[in-house]
């Protein structure tokens, strides 16, 4: 017998046997109505247990769904060549590679603005930011809150404040936190505030921060950072919205400083060990 025939003689004995089955099954449901005419039919619902794992499944989705998406680096990440990129002259020899380059950022931080208009349109929001380092960031997600604001019919009316805060020695994070303008808070009370930040590390600057902040009443309070790092020091908190989870390594780039310098560097990069020693203070 060819191939072909073989084929096609286990197709109808396939066949003959599934409608076989069906047949049977047709058979033995009519008797049982005939038997059982007051019989319901077969309840399609799960079992209460399967029920009850279901409602659990569902509400880990939502609180999942409730949490900060965010892009993640990975720990072993090595970042990319920085003859790929255009790098000042006098920073090449500081640094490791570049781990954001500055169109990814700018990608993230459109998609941030999106986000926090669709979560806050219709409330008159005071964006506060948190100086030095997260100016360049809140300028870039201001303008592109303000892009937005002229595109679509849900926007988010917008002023300005700054305050600055000081924690960090070299390369070392300090228990103590320092907040200049932390007087001028009180001109907060009954706003709704969107508190915008370059990185949340240990998370104890920011907790610092809403605490003094929320001791002034505002209406609401949302913080925005375009990195969390990702560090056995982290007291745990976590941001409203989030641009990047990063490796615990010393970054710099894009208004991140490292004793003040590396502000002027358009990628976020990872700073070399050398370069810690070279401008240590």
């Amino acid at each position: 017998m060819s191939m072909g025939a073989t084929a096609q003689s286990d197709y109808w004995v396939k066949w003959i046997v599934t409608s076989g089955f069906r047949k049977r099954r047709v058979d033995f449901m009519q008797s049982r109505r005939a038997l059982h005419p007051d019989a319901s039919r077969p309840s399609r619902s799960p079992p209460a247990d399967r029920r009850r794992h279901e409602s659990t499944d569902t509400n880990l989705k939502d609180k999942h769904s409730r949490m900060a998406a965010y892009l993640e680096i990975a720990d072993d990440s090595k970042g990319h060549e920085l003859s790929l990129f255009c790098v000042p002259k006098h920073y090449e020899e500081d640094l490791d590679s570049v781990i954001i380059p500055n169109g990814l950022i700018k990608d993230r931080t459109e998609r941030l603005a999106r986000d926090i208009v669709r979560d806050m349109g219709g409330h008159h929001i005071v964006a506060l930011c948190v100086l030095k380092g997260g100016y360049k960031f809140f300028a870039d997600l201001m303008d592109y809150i303000k892009t937005l604001n002229r595109n679509i019919d849900k926007s988010v009316p917008l002023t300005v404040d700054f305050i600055r805060l000081k924690s960090y020695s070299n390369d070392q994070s300090t228990n103590c936190v320092k907040v200049i303008g932390g007087d001028e808070l009180s001109a907060l009370t009954g706003k709704n505030v969107l508190i915008v930040e370059d990185i949340v590390e240990t998370g104890r600057t920011m907790e610092t921060l809403l605490k003094l902040l929320n001791e002034c009443h505002p209406k609401m309070v949302k913080v925005v950072s375009l990195l969390v790092k990702r560090t056995p020091r982290s007291s745990g908190y976590r941001p409203d919205y989030i641009g990047f989870e990063v490796p615990d390594k010393f970054l710099v780039g894009y208004a991140l400083d490292y004793n003040e310098y590396f502000r002027d560097l358009s990628h976020i990069c990872i700073l070399s060990d050398s370069a810690k020693e070279k401008y240590k203070v």
